[in-house]
């Protein structure tokens, strides 16, 4: 048996049924990490010796016959953008290379508290700006279907470990979109929770309006069980939602009869690649075969989502990242002429061309003579298209559609022309302006045996219903997209 290949409620059934132990669960990963990292390229930092040291005191806990919970003794990666404590955090970038959290975030904590195995940090696109993990100073991950192409981002890292086994679930971050995009991409898991439903504390502020910690996995099951743990209040984390959360796995149920589905008929016009428009139709139809109501609708407003998306974006981020100047931390530049030199040519060398890119951007739309002209159209634009999504669920429950306009694209396709590149991001940020919950789940393959992704996009607190809906489909269409075809 390959212990790798089991997803994470399977490895922990049989760890509870003493067929297999924590160790050599964990020792498989690690194997794994050994055999194909440096192909693939999806850790930053492995954490072997601490990973092998949980590992012995989990099974202990087991061998006690301790009632433990569901994830205990399961091995994941963790985002270089949440902070860890004693654990190298870049964020993937040159700025970062040398900081190490004194603490841990509120997500990594649970993880700690439900026993799960840390096997290190995963590469991702620099502070989390980019939708191909092409901008990390640590360099680029390949995609595991196909190591000339890209694995989506900017939690490209995240992505590509699971579906290369290298990781049993990890923990990812969406903005944009970045969990999504590169499950899409990968053939795999990806869910962004309702903003406020997971703690933001100790994850790296990008876009604090935003910003939201992400389960990325390798079934629909094992995404529940990790939203169950990561989960719910945090008094250090301000928009923090207070009560009403449930057991996600109880959702888990093969019944879609009476669910009215949304297409936006927005969504299958303009850029979108042919094959994956006809795989998300079949996958309608699927959804129709197996009880559900398939309605057309109309989001007019999308066209409109991305720009906003940018200058909202971009000018939190050019506020956020104002922090990193060389003093306190961050990477100092060694050969300067004064103060201000220092801080030019700190920020000038530790930020890669994207980032920078942001940071001048978000900068120019706060200015004076452009705060009305540009940020407070796109917060004008972002509220309507959150009474648009409110409105279109008047009529349905979930909104199925795309995840990304094609497949996972060509290293260095999209990189000349920032706008190609910030396109691939058109179907992921309406969920993030809206504050709405989304899953990307695998759809089928293109002709070039890629994975596509489809997203299922839910009410505000609904991951309930997207969860059922998308193990529904998993379970009538033959299991979590063949990931066994990657590497």
């Amino acid at each position: 048996m390959e212990l790798t290949k089991l997803t994470a409620c399977q490895a922990a059934d049989k760890i509870r049924k003493k067929e297999i132990s924590v160790p050599e669960l964990t020792y498989a990963y690690l194997d794994k990490i050994i055999e194909l990292n440096k192909k693939i390229g999806a850790y930053i930092t492995v954490c072997g010796q601490e990973a092998e040291k949980q590992a012995d005191i989990v099974q202990k806990k087991f061998d006690k016959n301790e009632e433990l919970p569901l994830i205990a003794g399961i091995p994941a990666g963790i985002n270089d953008n949440i902070c860890t404590s004693g654990v190298l955090t870049s964020c993937g970038s040159r700025m970062l290379s040398n900081f190490v959290p004194p603490y841990d975030a509120t997500v990594i904590k649970k993880l700690s508290q439900n026993h799960a195995v840390l096997l290190g940090k995963l590469n991702m696109d620099e502070f989390a700006m980019g939708s191909s993990n092409e901008t990390s100073w640590y360099g680029q991950v390949k995609n595991p279907w196909d190591p000339e192409r890209v694995p989506g981002g900017s939690g490209g890292g995240a992505a590509a470990a699971v579906a290369s086994k290298m990781a049993c679930f990890a923990l990812g971050s969406d903005t944009g979109g970045s969990a999504r995009l590169a499950a899409s991409f990968c053939g795999v898991v990806g869910l962004r929770p309702t903003y406020g439903t997971v703690s933001r504390y100790g994850l790296v502020a990008f876009a604090s309006s935003m910003d939201q910690a992400a389960p990325v996995t390798r079934d629909v099951a094992d995404c529940a069980a990790v939203m169950n743990v990561i989960a719910g209040y945090d008094p250090l984390d301000s928009i923090s939602r207070d009560s009403g959360y449930e057991d996600y796995t109880s959702f888990l149920e093969n019944d879609v009869k009476g669910l009215k589905i949304g297409l936006p008929k927005e969504y299958f016009s303009g850029a979108v690649q042919k094959e994956v428009k006809e795989k998300v139709l079949d996958a309608a139809k699927v959804f129709e075969s197996l009880g559900a109501e398939i309605e057309e609708i109309s989001l007019p407003l999308f066209e409109y989502a991305l720009p906003a998306y940018y200058i909202i974006s971009s000018a939190e981020a050019s506020s956020n990242l104002a922090q990193y100047d060389g003093i306190k931390y961050g990477y100092r530049a060694q050969q300067f002429e004064d103060l201000v030199d220092l801080y030019k040519k700190s920020r000038g060398e530790g930020f890669g061309e994207e980032v920078k890119r942001r940071i001048l951007f978000g900068t120019y739309v706060l200015g004076a003579g452009n705060y009305d002209v540009f940020y407070n159209k796109a917060l004008k634009v972002k509220r309507m298209i959150f009474e648009e999504y409110q409105n279109a669920y008047q009529k349905v429950d979930i909104i199925l559609g795309p995840t990304a306009p094609s497949t996972a694209f060509k290293i260095g396709e999209k990189t000349v022309d920032p706008l190609d590149m910030y396109l691939i991001d058109a179907y992921t940020v309406p969920v993030n302006l809206a504050g709405l919950c989304a899953i990307s789940l695998p759809c089928g393959f293109d002709s070039s045996g890629l994975p596509v992704g489809m997203q299922l996009i839910g009410k505000p607190y609904g991951e309930g219903t997207i969860l059922r809906a998308a193990f529904t489909y998993e379970k009538n269409t033959g299991g979590n997209g063949g990931i066994d075809r990657g590497v």
